[in-house]
């Protein structure tokens, strides 16, 4: 597996992760809504339902609050529409970023998209310019103390994960998406404790900032997760952990 979840990591080494609960059950409530009306309620047969179900178990979201996002995608209770959009663009230094979006405003989206790409000296492109530079993939991390490299990757590739990596202060475990519900029953099954677990995109490289560029692009990351309408936001860049540490104080 060439390539990392270079954000994620970041996010954790800037102190940046997401800590407003609020905003975090929102995202989930309408990922829950939509493939609920994409694919019916019951996550023994919705795939895309089952993953974000586990999500909002994983963040400690309420039994009742999934019950009702996922009535409202059936239609049993009344709901917002929210359509699905992904757009892509370049970030500083020729960064690859795609932007997934539930909105029930596209052209709100949309407007403010752009104003961020540019805000922070960025740009939108056309549909497909840089999706292929991307690999849709199970993620999971389990954190070091928990279980060694070893262990893990003998339990991990049995149950049909493509890569299990070294990536710091976790160990990184990647699947077909097909093979990631698969995977992950296994590893809890065996007592495994995960930090994270999703199907998200991969980049297939990474760009190396530093300086100004980097600086502009963790304000145009930040700025576009902060956003309502934006569900995840994808870039293939990464920065030295000294960059890091001098960015951050």
């Amino acid at each position: 597996m060439s390539g990392h979840n270079k954000w994620s990591s970041i996010k954790h080494k800037k102190g940046a992760v997401d800590a407003k609960r609020g905003k975090i059950f929102s995202r989930i409530i309408k990922e829950i809504s939509v493939a609920a009306r994409m694919g019916g309620g019951d996550v023994g047969t919705n795939t895309r339902l089952r993953t974000a179900v586990n999500t909002a178990k994983a963040q400690n979201m309420p039994k009742d609050n999934i019950a009702r996002a996922i009535k409202r995608g059936t239609g049993e209770l009344e709901g917002v529409n929210y359509e699905e959009m992904t757009y892509e663009g370049y970030g500083p230094g020729g960064v690859a970023v795609m932007v997934s979006i539930l909105t029930d405003n596209k052209n709100r989206a949309v407007a403010e998209v752009r104003h961020t790409f540019t805000k922070h000296n960025g740009n939108l492109g056309e549909t497909g310019c840089v999706s292929w530079l991307f690999d849709n993939k199970g993620y999971m991390t389990v954190d070091k103390s928990s279980i060694t490299e070893d262990e893990l990757m003998e339990l991990a590739l049995d149950a049909g994960a493509d890569d299990v990596q070294d990536e710091g202060d976790v160990f990184a475990i990647y699947t077909d998406p097909s093979e990631f519900d698969n995977v992950k029953e296994a590893l809890d099954a065996k007592g495994v404790k995960f930090e994270s677990a999703e199907i998200t995109m991969i980049p297939q490289n990474t760009v190396k900032l530093e300086g100004k560029k980097a600086e502009q692009m963790l304000k145009l990351m930040d700025r576009l997760e902060d956003s309502d309408d934006i569900q995840n936001v994808y870039a293939n860049f990464d920065i030295a952990d000294d960059e890091m540490e001098r960015l951050s104080v």
